[in-house]
């Protein structure tokens, strides 16, 4: 077992990238505006998410290679496919996840600065460490971020729960009307991270291998596992206390980031008492800055990767020029966009749902091929739970864009 712990690293960054924006934004609202109600949603998305998630570090693993080099070998439409879709949505999800990190940040350190000083500061401390750490760091980083979250997570859950007189409803609700389908969609298209993120997972896991020759396809699942289980957890969790502290509350959350993340602390303080503030505070900002430092070391390093492949040129400082790039887009579209963090939010989020059944199905006929190993091809459960789950998010992407 101390092994197994000693192994874990590809997992938690994955629970690291998901537990954000999804978490701390989409299930906080999800409980404050629907109570319990939207519990059923959140089950059943990461149930049918699974298996494509699965699929990234099981496939690197069996095979040495990436998703991205599989999707080459499907053909290098699909690959380019992804190349595009990355390109149109890793900007917004950065500065999506960046602006909610920067509000906290002002919240729980003070706004002796400006929001916008605290995004260059945020994205500046991410960076350095990226860079100068590299992978090694940002696997040891990421073993205290989930652990110090869940801690705190479940310490406010607790708390919550402790405070609450009236008895908890569990009723489950049908969102009706555009305005209710979209947030349920948005809400879906994050948890517990985008689909994409299975691309990560499998660079995380070779670049695992890389720093210990154990990680096999036995570990990588184990690590994956414990990675999930955690992001369901830290999901009903979030939704547990927007649902106790503010369900029927009457408040109307801000789309700036800045008033949002004081509104979302100063409910929770109110509600629970002064000395609840800085327990909140800090599973608010640490689950936000795990977001935020793994998906900039991600995105950066699966356009590098993909860049390599399309075009069969690799450059020694591909992985550098990337994380500017992203990083100084980041800054511009903040700038620019800083009052619109609801907008940023719902745009991301819903692209995600919608480009969810693409990632579904070639991870799907990749690991189902004869690209992968045939002892790690999906058993006949996981066949049934990949279509059930490719069916599901087709069916609720087209029920969402027929409500438009």
């Amino acid at each position: 077992m101390i092994k197994k712990i000693k192994n874990l690293g590809p997992g938690l960054l994955f629970a690291g990238a998901a537990i954000g924006v999804s978490h701390l934004v989409q299930s906080t609202r999800a409980g404050a505006d629907f109570g319990l109600g939207l519990l059923w949603a959140l089950l059943l998305v990461n149930l049918f998410k699974y298996p494509f998630f699965q699929f990234g570090p099981r496939y690197a693993t069996a095979t040495g290679e990436s998703l991205l080099d599989g999707y080459k070998k499907l053909g290098k439409g699909v690959l380019m496919t992804y190349y595009t879709l990355n390109i149109a949505t890793m900007f917004t999800i950065q500065t999506a996840v960046t602006i909610v990190t920067a509000g906290l940040a002002s919240t729980l350190f003070g706004d002796f600065i400006s929001i916008e000083i605290w995004t260059v500061i945020i994205l500046f401390v991410c960076f350095s460490l990226l860079v100068f750490g590299k992978y090694k760091l940002l696997d040891n980083l990421m073993k205290v971020i989930v652990v110090t979250l869940t801690i705190s997570t479940i310490l406010a859950v607790f708390m919550a729960l402790s405070y609450k007189s009236s008895p908890i409803s569990l009723k489950q609700i049908l969102p009706s009307g555009a305005l209710e389908i979209t947030f349920l969609i948005a809400f879906m298209g994050w948890m517990p991270a985008p689909l994409d993120v299975s691309v990560w997972q499998s660079l995380w896991a070779i670049e695992k291998n890389k720093d210990t020759k154990k990680y096999n396809t036995k570990s990588a699942l184990f690590d994956f596992n414990i990675g999930y289980l955690s992001a369901i957890l830290i999901g009903i969790g979030f939704l547990m206390l927007g649902a106790l502290i503010m369900f029927n509350s009457g408040e109307t959350f801000s789309n700036s980031a800045g008033v949002f993340s004081g509104q979302l602390i100063d409910l929770y303080t109110k509600s629970l008492g002064n000395w609840a503030h800085y327990i909140i505070a800090i599973a608010a900002f640490t689950t936000m800055f795990s977001t935020t430092i793994t998906t900039l070391d991600a995105s950066p390093r699966v356009m590098n990767r993909t860049t390599d492949l399309l075009f069969n040129k690799s450059s020694k400082y591909g992985y550098l020029i990337w994380i500017l790039i992203l990083t100084i887009g980041t800054i511009g579209i903040f700038f620019f966009l800083d009052s619109e963090m609801g907008l940023l939010i719902k745009i991301a989020t819903i692209l995600s749902f919608i480009t969810a059944p693409f990632y579904a199905i070639i991870n799907y006929k990749l690991i189902s091929s004869v690209h992968t190993p045939k002892e790690w091809r999906p058993s006949k459960k996981m066949h049934f739970l990949s279509w059930f789950g490719i069916t599901f998010l087709i069916g609720f992407s087209i029920w969402y864009l027929t409500t438009l």
